[in-house]
This record gives C-alpha cells, structure tokens and sequence, in this order.
C-alpha cells in the first residue's frame, strides 16, 4: 500500500480517486478493483439507512443509502483507487448518484491529500418502487458485517446496527443461495456473532 506522501503525488498526477464507503464497499472482499489503499473512517452528518432497490431483478431488495442528518453519524472505509477504476465503481453502483463530501465531515487517522474530492454514493430516489414490499438479503449483510468487523471491530457492528434506520424491514435468508451477487463466506465465529446480535431487539427505525 503506497504511504500518504505517494497517494499526494498520485493526486498531482490526476491518477487516483477517493470514495467513502458505508455499507458493502466497507468489504475489502466485495471490491472488483485493485484499490491502492483504504482506511477506516466515520461521517458525521449522515444517516445510514435501508430504502428499497427497484431495478434488482426478480427480487425487492432493500440495499443501503445516507442522507443528510445533522446529530448523525455513520462508520465506513475511505479507499483510495486509480483514477482510471472510477467508471467501474461507477457502475458497480448503479441507481447511486455520486457526490462529493466536504472533508471537514470525515473523521479518520489518514489526512486526504490536499484538493482530493473524497466521493461518496447515495441511492437514487425518483426511481419507481418496486410493487412487492422490500427485504433485506441475508447475503448482502453478511458482506456489510463482515466488512464492519474486520474495519472497526464488534463495536463497529454494534454501531451500525443501532444507528442504521430502518432495521424494521425483514431479512431474507438467502445465504446457502445468494442472490447478492458479490456475497461472501462467514466464519463459524462471524455467523454465530452476527445472529446473536441481530437477535437482540432494537428499535425498528434509528432514533433522529
């Protein structure tokens, strides 16, 4: 992994991009580029939330999305990747806008380089709903919690699932076939953590 000196000089030379990820890209697992580096960070600011994904095929998915929230905040990987990788995370997350946050919102160990916009993906929502209510994809969180874990620990996994809304939606069990396209394999200790906290109850929507 290039040191912050090297990522300053890749910025000057136009060949890497910045994205904060929330929800499956925190899973260095889940990634389809050969990022250059990523480090654990937490948006204040934002709140973390499940909305339904209409254009998943054959299914009424609930994957995750931020919006604005002033007292919120949400944990999450800064990664660092080439520049010319940018249209494949672009279409990776399809039905996302990308946008740009303003740094001062973004608490982690790792100074971005100057001048490096620090992108982030938020679903879009003048996409039709799909007719079937929504369900979150056993497989999906899988890949988030395991992302979690490994990033900022059990307290990490604590955390998002007290502070992501909506929670209240219902989870399809779709681990032994998923339907995620990117899902991953849990450790013994991974799935019996994750059940066990998922078990415990918890309010059905973030508190504002």
């Amino acid at each position: 992994m290039p040191a912050p000196g090297d990522l300053a000089n890749l910025h000057a030379r136009g060949e890497i991009v910045a994205y904060f990820g929330y929800g499956s890209l925190v899973n260095r697992a889940t990634h389809r580029t050969a990022i250059l580096h990523a480090v654990p960070a937490r948006l204040t600011g934002w709140r973390r939330t499940w909305r339904p994904r209409p254009d998943m095929p054959g299914f009424p998915a609930a994957l995750l999305s931020i919006r604005p929230e002033p007292r919120a905040a949400c944990d999450g990987l800064i990664v660092f990747d080439r520049a010319e990788n940018l249209a494949a995370v672009d279409a990776r997350e399809a039905r996302y806008q990308r946008l740009t946050l303003d740094i001062g919102s973004v608490e982690t160990d790792l100074p971005l380089p100057g001048g490096l916009p620090l992108h982030v993906y938020v679903a879009q929502t003048d996409v039709p709903p799909h007719p079937e209510p929504p369900k979150i994809l056993r497989s999906y969180l899988d890949a988030v919690l395991q992302g979690f874990l490994a990033e900022h620990g059990e307290a990490g996994v604590r955390r998002f699932l007290e502070d992501t809304e909506g929670f209240g939606t219902p989870i399809h069990d779709d681990r032994d076939r998923p339907v995620y396209p990117r899902a991953v394999e849990l450790s013994g200790r991974e799935q019996a953590l994750f059940e066990t906290l998922l078990a415990k109850p918890r309010q059905p929507d973030a508190a504002s």
